[in-house]
């Protein structure tokens, strides 16, 4: 008989990649654990582009923000490039969708009043819509209001602090208004449950999404307490925002605009402003919604078991995006830093093939476009020739480097205007030159800019980045060296969807 395979897609929203158990840290997350002692984790795994939008876009097209060019919140994604949804379809899959893509439609192909254009983002076309939380979380909220009789009257209330003292303008240790059993993790799981009791009968494709640890940062109890503000590692920053602005231009524009409203619904001030206390207090919070979330996905894998589904199902655990988390004064995922790209990637293959690799740690490099590569080659689908990203399986027999594998990482970010964030006027840049790529592998850091001056840092001597040597005549022959790759590797994979077709005088011929 034909093995049933399942695919269930974990993707949780600003989860950092440093911050997992078997990686060294302290956060509790027992069910996280349990899959990566059976699947295998990649420790080097980062998204190609932040935030949300260009994040989520890398991550189900399997392209570089440079070939998909949905660069910020609010830039729609072309109509035109396939996704992992609709190739799964061509396996007889009908994928389906608890969470959000923070996706806006193609205005080409949408009427310019559809409401997706007044929003941070809808879903992306191809999924079945099985749990969403609505253009603007009506739909949670409408879910949690039906069981919670003490819901306030504005919704985003329930994220203020329970009893914070008036003086708190953004970390607290109080908990937030609504109880754990009617947050947004609750949510997302009864929905992905609803959906799983009926899929038994068939071979399913589920995409999980979890908002948090996302902010606000602010958890339910018993999550709020589990852990000591004491024991959060302290930040990595320099001893003032102002030496920190010093090191580029952009950095500087974010340090005097990113606010504490926008991490914390009580929130006033800047972020770069909160003291080393309020920031291990944040990162208490962020555990405790870390925590959450693990808590929920035990429910997920107690059901896949109980069903005798979880030798059936391909399991990948994964982030959008990582957070700054207070390191160099800033919240928030944006800029050049590793802490906003850095993200988790286990991947548990219930094969006996991958027996060998159960709980091993790989190293190399590895890219958010490699998820639908993996996702297709689990099914049986060929992966389109748009697709920028390398499947993961091979690593899975022994957990050792495949031939040929990149010894590289590259992401992207463009700081181009939107509504909430105009740093173009700041940076002297405009519409098609606000941006910045990145190349780096355990020894140094290349960062270009559009139109603003390089940086490039020596990992082993300042992991914390903190110098820029772009101006050091001892390493302008080492920077040369990078920014070669840099153009090598956009030139490799510059958009190549057709062009293995070629015209010739018998038709036409494809290349494989």
């Amino acid at each position: 008989m034909k093995q049933k395979k399942n695919v269930l897609l974990i993707v949780v929203d600003q989860w950092r990649g440093d911050t997992l158990p078997n990686l060294g840290h302290h956060v509790q997350l027992p069910n996280v654990a349990r899959l990566a002692a059976e699947g295998v984790t990649f420790a080097h795994h980062y998204t190609q582009a932040v935030p949300c939008g260009p994040g989520r876009a890398s991550l189900l097209t399997g392209m570089y923000m440079m070939n998909h060019r949905a660069t910020q919140n609010t830039i729609p994604l072309d109509a035109r490039h396939t996704n992992v949804a609709w190739e799964s379809r061509k396996a007889g899959y009908e994928p389906a969708l608890v969470g959000y893509t923070t996706t806006t439609p193609d205005p080409r192909y949408t009427d310019h009043q559809d409401p997706r254009f007044r929003v941070l983002g809808g879903e992306m076309d191809g999924w079945k819509i099985v749990g969403s939380m609505g253009l603007k979380m009506e739909s949670y909220f409408a879910w949690a209001a039906h069981r919670w009789a003490d819901m306030p009257e504005t919704p985003e209330d329930i994220w203020l602090p329970r009893d914070a003292s008036p003086d708190e303008i953004g970390a607290t240790a109080s908990p937030s208004r609504v109880p754990a059993e009617f947050s947004d993790t609750s949510y997302f799981t009864e929905k992905a449950l609803e959906y799983l009791r009926g899929t038994t009968h068939k071979p399913w494709f589920l995409h999980l999404g979890y908002w948090r640890p996302h902010p606000p940062f602010i958890a339910p109890e018993p999550w709020n307490s589990m852990y000591d503000p004491e024991d959060s590692p302290a930040p990595v920053r320099a001893d003032s925002p102002e030496q920190e602005a010093a090191q580029h231009p952009l950095v500087d524009f974010y340090l005097n605009n990113v606010g504490r409203k926008n991490f914390f619904r009580h929130g006033e001030g800047l972020a770069k402003d909160m003291s080393i206390n309020e920031v291990k207090q944040m990162r208490a919070t962020y555990y405790g919604l870390m925590s959450e979330v693990d808590a929920q996905l035990g429910r997920i894998f107690d059901f896949l078991k109980e069903t005798g589904q979880w030798d059936d199902t391909l399991i990948i655990f994964t982030s959008d995006h990582a957070e700054q988390l207070g390191d160099h004064h800033l919240l928030g995922k944006l800029g050049y830093h590793d802490q906003s790209y850095h993200i988790p990637m286990i991947v548990r293959d219930p094969r006996p093939e991958a027996d060998a690799s159960r709980g091993t740690i790989v190293r190399e490099f590895t890219e958010t476009i490699d998820t639908v590569p993996t996702i297709l080659e689990w099914m049986g689908v060929p992966v389109p020739r748009s697709c920028d990203g390398a499947s993961l399986l091979p690593f899975l027999p022994e957990g050792k480097r495949p031939d040929g594998w990149r010894t590289e990482v590259h992401y992207e970010f463009e700081f181009r205007d939107i509504f909430y964030s105009t740093p173009e006027a700041h940076m002297g840049t405009g519409l098609d030159d606000s941006a910045l790529t990145v190349i780096q592998d355990h020894d140094y850091k290349y960062v270009h800019f559009t139109k603003a001056p390089p940086l490039f840092f020596d990992l082993k001597a300042d992991p914390g980045q903190f110098h820029n040597l772009a101006n050091d005549p001892a390493y302008q022959g080492i920077m040369l060296t990078y920014a070669q790759k840099m153009l090598s590797w956009r030139m490799r994979y510059m958009e190549r969807t057709l062009t293995a077709y070629t015209a010739s005088p018998t038709g036409l011929l494809k290349r494989a």
